[in-house]
């Protein structure tokens, strides 16, 4: 019986007016920052939001992107 080497799945979070959205991978072989401009074309605050992570949840790399639109201090 031989291995069979997978990479990690991506998962990419937004949070946007109190709620979590999680974004799917549109493709696996995109850098994090490539997604981010990818996604920003539907969520316009992604233009400067930072990517965070990844943290291991559920067998799945999870990034974050953090906006830093209407916070203060």
């Amino acid at each position: 019986m031989a291995l069979e080497i997978k990479g990690l799945k991506r998962v990419f979070k937004l949070k946007k007016n109190g709620e979590t959205l999680r974004l799917d991978d549109p493709n696996p072989e995109m850098a994090v920052n490539d997604v981010m401009d990818f996604y920003s074309m539907t969520y316009p605050e992604l233009t400067t939001a930072t990517p965070h992570g990844p943290v291991m949840e559920d067998d799945c790399a999870v990034y974050e992107f953090k906006t830093t639109i209407g916070t203060k201090g």
